[in-house]
């Protein structure tokens, strides 16, 4: 047992803000010391945000992408991916069923596809707002401050982008065209317009070391997320990087049990890409600090076609099933689905109201 590693749980259980070298100590755990991190990630967890699990249903709308990133297979480069586009009827139909289901958020998500104007976009939020209780998160990669105050006028609550990686250098080989400082500029724009903020990283990226995955997690924190989505690097073959060694659940697993204890007030997702790569990955990280899990409601006949990564779970079932199958599992773990919106604990988000202005035609 190192000293070192035991007296930074002491400063985390008084209290303190942890420095660098006490998150880099955290990461490199050995497997008993990993135990007794899970164990205080998991306790924060219950005292900060409380016993129940979160479900977020998402809506993957659309796999058209402006963007070329090596990681990611929807990527425009990707020639061999059959591309769909679902119409804004369709979308708000899905989102009735989703609702019908009990979901209290909508996670409205796509790749970078401009075919869907911003005033589109403000006008399914606004549809969607007006005819479902249910709280909105966009995820639509990077756009005008403009877009996101129409969207935030509209009602939507939140917005998801993560930052996937706080190396700039690495930010921009792997996104080519971008830069992190406008990545974070426009995590920025989203505070200032009142949304519930979501970033987070990858896991396991070539070229990632300790000290970035650190720089990560200060980056988080820095921000002030509400959300932070931090899950593991998988390999597509039909990206630049198919040959590459994928991130490890175990590493994952790790990062998340810290930045519990960086974030306390933040919710943490139990990911479908770690879901992915090992089979009780997500019921593993809602032991080390997770409170959230994002089940699919896409139609099973899409789901398929959004392969960002591949082995994806669950691309053939139906929404009901989904729904079933994770409550099912959430309670075998002596957990509660949580109702309602699911709302930030923290204050200025507890009982958040919606913006009143109408989108203008």
């Amino acid at each position: 047992m190192r000293k070192e590693f035991y007296n930074t749980l002491r400063l985390v259980a008084w209290g303190r803000e942890l420095k660098r070298e006490h998150l880099l100590t955290l990461l490199q755990a050995d497997d008993e010391e990993e135990r007794d991190l899970f164990s205080l990630a998991d306790s924060i967890r219950d005292r900060y945000v409380g016993d129940k699990v979160h479900l977020r249903g998402i809506i993957e709308f659309s796999n058209h992408c402006r963007q070329d990133c090596l990681y990611c297979g929807l990527r425009r480069g990707n020639t061999w991916l059959a591309r769909y586009r679902l119409e804004p009827g369709e979308i708000l139909a899905i989102a009735r069923r989703a609702a019908g289901l009990g979901y209290g958020t909508l996670v409205l998500q796509s790749g970078e596809d401009n075919w869907y104007s911003t005033q589109t976009l403000a006008e399914l939020v606004y549809r969607i707002k007006q005819e479902l209780d249910v709280a909105i998160t966009l995820s639509v990669g990077e756009r005008e401050r403009a877009d996101y105050k129409l969207w935030r006028e509209a009602g939507a609550d939140r917005y998801l982008m993560k930052h996937e990686t706080a190396d700039p250098y690495l930010f921009t080989s792997l996104r080519p065209g971008t830069t992190l400082a406008g990545r974070v500029q426009g995590l920025r724009w989203l505070r200032e317009l009142g949304y519930q903020v979501g970033s987070g990283n990858m896991v396991g990226l070539p070229g990632q070391t300790p000290e970035t995955l650190v720089d990560d997690l200060l980056l988080l924190r820095e921000l002030d997320v509400e959300m932070a989505g931090i899950g593991p690097f998988i390999p597509n073959g039909q990206t630049p990087l198919a040959d590459a060694p994928g991130g490890t659940a175990a590493l994952t697993l790790r990062v998340l049990a810290v930045a519990r204890l960086v974030l306390p007030w933040a919710h943490l997702p139990a990911t479908t890409a770690l879901g992915s790569i090992d089979a009780e990955g997500r019921q593993k990280a809602l032991n080390c600090g997770a409170n959230v899990v994002m089940p699919n409601v896409t139609p099973a006949r899409y789901r398929e076609r959004y392969q960002i990564y591949p082995n994806k779970i669950c691309l053939q079932e139906e929404p009901d099933h989904c729904r079933g199958c994770v409550e099912g599992w959430v309670q075998a773990l002596g957990r509660e689905v949580a109702t309602g919106h699911g709302h930030s604990p923290k204050a200025p988000f507890r009982n958040p109201r919606l913006p009143e202005k109408a989108i203008p035609g």
